[in-house]
């Protein structure tokens, strides 16, 4: 199998885990605004795993992780806004600094004071990397051959078609080195491979296992994630590529929109592909942010969102989804 360096030998004690999340509530506390630390929180874990199959496979893996944590509370009373930032990683030494995350969090729970609502208008749209995240984790909700081969996912008949723009390249690769979801094979045995999902906007293939692979004449692309029960399809390191611009220059094409920093509820309906999630972030006037918003809804399909994804250069690969921020116009956002 290869050598992916999913295996971090530094084991910490408790007490260090303790001295480190103090360390992460003192950073964020000592950001002008915050009043209170919302919690903080290091943990390690060692994962184990052997598998062995009728069809005569062999095979274990050791999987280290390290995370890191810090919410901050800034305000007081009905006025009080609260962020979070951190990071997971299988090397402790590939985590940001405690400083720097502890910092981080306090910053985005103060700038978020005093928010207000905007009126219903359809606008232009900045997805932060973190909540570009979910909307890749919409599509690959969409194209779980779990949801393929139940006929239940809006993209059924899209193989072979363009869903996003040209130059949009998404790829789900389990042999990067370190990576957060990485593996030398899938959950029945089959050697781990990369797979591209959509090829220069075009979606290219399903995320398949055995069964769902069988089910729709296919084979599989072992995608096979395996719990305590049966196996079903599941990604691994999924990376949308960035843009060539930065996400300051998208927002200067922008003009007036709005940034999500953080998103509400499930409202993403992968049956319909039907798009309804509350929201919080900034709104952006002349390309600069203007003031904090909270209390609104963003509308639209799926299809619509991915049709107009306008990645930034910004990528964020802190977790197993890896995304830029992304920009897309025409969406309706709901306020007053």
């Amino acid at each position: 199998f290869p050598d992916l360096d999913l295996c971090d030998l530094h084991e910490p004690t408790a007490e260090e885990l303790v001295e480190e999340a103090l360390a992460l509530e003192e950073a964020a506390q000592a950001v002008p605004g915050v009043t209170t630390p919302g919690g903080a929180s290091a943990s390690h874990g060692l994962t184990g795993f052997v598998l062995a199959t009728s069809a005569g496979f062999r095979g274990t893996m050791t999987v280290t992780r390290h995370t890191r944590y810090a919410t901050a509370i800034a305000g007081t009373g009905t006025g009080m806004e609260r962020d979070f930032w951190g990071a997971s990683k299988t090397h402790a030494a590939d985590l940001p600094d405690l400083a720097e995350i502890g910092r981080i969090a306090g910053e985005r729970a103060v700038r978020r004071l005093n928010p207000r609502q905007v009126p219903t208008t359809r606008t232009t749209v900045w997805y932060e990397p973190r909540a570009a995240a979910g909307l890749v984790g919409h599509l690959l909700g969409a194209i779980n051959g779990s949801s393929i081969a139940r006929g239940t996912s809006f993209l059924r008949h899209r193989m072979g078609q363009k869903l996003f723009r040209d130059g949009i390249h998404i790829v789900d690769d389990p042999l990067k080195a370190r990576g957060l979801g990485s593996r030398p094979f899938d959950g029945e045995g089959v050697a781990a491979r990369p797979l591209t999902l959509v090829e220069d906007g075009v979606l290219r293939s399903w995320l398949l296992d055995s069964a769902t692979a069988r089910e729709l004449g296919l084979a599989t692309n072992g995608r096979a994630s395996r719990g305590i029960g049966s196996p079903s399809p599941g990604s691994t390191n999924v990376t949308l590529a960035p843009g060539a611009l930065s996400a300051k220059d998208l927002a200067k094409d922008i003009g007036t929109g709005f940034l999500v920093t953080d998103l509400i509820g499930q409202g993403a309906n992968l049956v319909t592909g039907d798009y309804s999630r509350g929201a919080s972030g900034f709104w952006i006037e002349n390309g600069e942010i203007a003031f904090p918003v909270s209390e609104v809804t963003i509308a639209g399909t799926l299809e619509q969102i991915f049709a107009g994804m306008q990645p930034a250069d910004d990528l964020d690969d802190r977790f197993s989804i890896a995304a830029p921020s992304v920009i897309v116009e025409g969406l309706t956002v709901a306020g007053r």
